[in-house]
C-alpha cells in the first residue's frame, strides 16, 4: 500500500528554520507532481509549494516565496520543504501530497492529488 511519512516538524522561534521531509513507499512516483499543503486550526487546507515530475519546475504560494524551497529526490521517493525565516503565521500542520497519475505538473487544488500523508506539526513562536 502507498504510504507517505512526514517528519521534521517541531517548535521554532520566529526567524528560525526547519526542514520537513516526506518519504513515500509502496510505489514509484517519478511521473507525478509532489506538493506541500498546510492547515491551521479553523482554516481550510492551503497550497504551500509544489514541484513537477522532473523537478525542473516549482510553484510557491505568495506567502512563502523567497523563504521556502521545495525539492525532491526521485531515486529515494522523497520530497523536502526547507523553511527559512519562519513567521508565527506559518504555524500549521504540514501535509505532503502526490499528484494524479496522468498529471505531472503542479496544481494548487487539493482535488488534483491522489495520496496524502498524516501531517507534521510546525509551530513558530513569537
Amino acid at each position: 500500500q502507498v504510504q507517505l511519512a512526514e517528519s521534521g516538524g517541531g517548535l521554532v522561534q520566529a526567524g528560525g528554520s526547519l526542514r520537513v521531509t516526506c518519504a513515500a513507499s509502496g510505489g514509484t512516483f517519478s511521473s507525478r507532481a509532489m506538493a506541500w499543503f498546510r492547515q491551521a486550526p479553523g482554516k481550510e487546507r492551503q497550497f504551500v509549494a509544489g514541484i513537477n515530475w522532473s523537478g525542473v519546475a516549482t510553484v510557491y504560494a505568495d506567502s512563502v516565496k523567497g523563504r521556502f524551497t521545495i525539492s525532491r529526490d526521485n531515486a529515494k521517493n522523497t520530497a523536502y520543504l526547507q523553511m527559512n525565516n519562519l513567521k508565527p503565521e506559518d504555524t500549521a500542520v504540514y501535509y505532503c501530497a502526490i499528484g494524479q497519475s496522468y498529471y505531472g505538473s503542479v496544481y494548487s487544488q487539493t482535488r488534483m492529488y491522489d495520496y496524502w500523508g498524516q501531517g507534521t506539526q510546525v509551530t513558530v513562536s513569537s
